[in-house]
């Protein structure tokens, strides 16, 4: 597949956690190739904004044109805007890009720090008449008009509800017919949120850019999200940065190796030694006996049982199992939930090695027992 172009239009940030900055992350992870038109030079951190330098409405355009003319353009994602003449200006161009365009309507940083004045509020709204999806949280919203007011108008919406209350978070995509499909999850703890809404916008833009359809571009996204939020560095004294860069492995359609596991004796003595190889010890549970390591690449590997086995995560997991019974493989256990968050199957290799293939979702790398990096 040809790699997709996807051009950002959005702030930095010199903490590294959102604009610019998480939008490249997200769409090298994705498989995309980042390009950037710098809007404003903010100076800030986990803890706020301390300072805003808009970039110049030329520079801007000039960025834009640089790009367009030579490598092309398959997707624009767009966050802060940093001035009104630059929203008008950036929407004239557009016009001639062609290609579609994802609009986060940033306004203030999860910090708190305002980043759009009033009269960039409303040139907010000259973009959206070229955005194929805006992506508000509900604050921007209502500050934006409104769902009922922006839909009647036309607008694409991913309505964002993490700021509503509640455990379950659900963010609902709407247009002039109504509600298209909504996605509920639970809240995750954590306060590293910082470039949440850049990176679902930059994911999304980079799906519509590999040819995903727009639901399909969001469940992505979202699910890239919501693994970069469990994998955050937990740098910073506030609001710190996603981790996404050990995301890419949790996501895509082919089955993924995950895990092998070897037979166990002495329960310490192997524990140390794979410790000693350099392996992450993740989980251990002596009295089992059971351990389990991460390799740097994200792997795992355990120690269990008395007979080796090979695990395999799959999206489709029903689907996949029904297909190999119809050719005539036999499963030990058919799909089934377990406590951990695993629904799993279960079946053995020609020369008697266990298989285990299974869909985790969330639970890949984030098991309730797992010990904290």
């Amino acid at each position: 597949m040809t790699t997709p172009r996807i051009l950002i239009i959005a702030g930095s940030d010199s903490g590294g956690g959102a604009g610019i900055q998480a939008d490249i992350r997200t769409v090298t992870m994705l498989g995309g190739h980042a390009m950037t038109a710098i809007t404003a030079i903010t100076a800030q951190n986990t803890l706020g904004v301390q300072a805003v330098h808009p970039v110049p409405t030329d520079m801007v355009l000039a960025q834009i044109d640089s790009v367009v003319s030579d490598i092309g353009v398959d997707a624009v994602k767009i966050g802060m805007i940093g001035s009104a003449q630059t929203a008008l200006a950036v929407a004239e161009r557009l016009e001639n890009i062609g290609a579609p365009v994802v609009l986060d309507p940033v306004m203030v940083a999860t910090s708190g720090g305002v980043l759009a004045d009033d009269t960039t509020i409303e040139a907010l709204h000259e973009l959206m008449g070229w955005a194929y999806l805006t992506t508000p949280n509900l604050p921007e919203l209502a500050a934006l008009g409104g769902e009922a007011a922006l839909t009647a108008q036309g607008e694409m919406l991913l309505v964002k509800g993490g700021h509503a209350p509640g455990e379950t978070i659900i963010d609902r995509l709407v247009g002039p017919e109504g509600e298209i499909a909504r996605w509920e999850g639970a809240r995750i703890d954590t306060q590293d949120t910082h470039g949440t809404g850049c990176t679902l916008a930059s994911a999304i833009a980079t799906g519509l850019g590999q040819g995903l359809d727009l639901p399909e571009a969001i469940e992505r996204a979202r699910t890239f999200v919501r693994l970069a939020l469990h994998d955050a560095p937990e740098l910073g004294g506030g609001h710190g940065p996603m981790g996404h860069p050990m995301v890419r492995l949790d996501l895509g359609p082919s089955m993924r190796f995950n895990q092998a596991s070897v037979p166990v004796r002495d329960h310490a003595a192997s524990r140390d030694f794979y410790e000693e190889l350099g392996l992450r010890l993740i989980v251990d549970s002596p009295d089992k006996p059971y351990a389990r390591f991460e390799a740097p690449g994200g792997a795992t590997f355990s120690l269990h049982g008395d007979t080796p086995a090979v695990y395999f995560e799959c999206e489709d997991l029903d689907g996949r199992v029904a297909a190999l019974q119809s050719v005539g493989y036999v499963f030990d256990s058919e799909p089934v939930d377990q406590p951990w968050g695993w629904r799993e199957a279960w079946l053995v290799d020609p020369a008697g090695n266990r298989v285990c293939l299974y869909a985790a979702g969330e639970n890949r790398r984030y098991p309730p027992w797992r010990i904290p990096a």
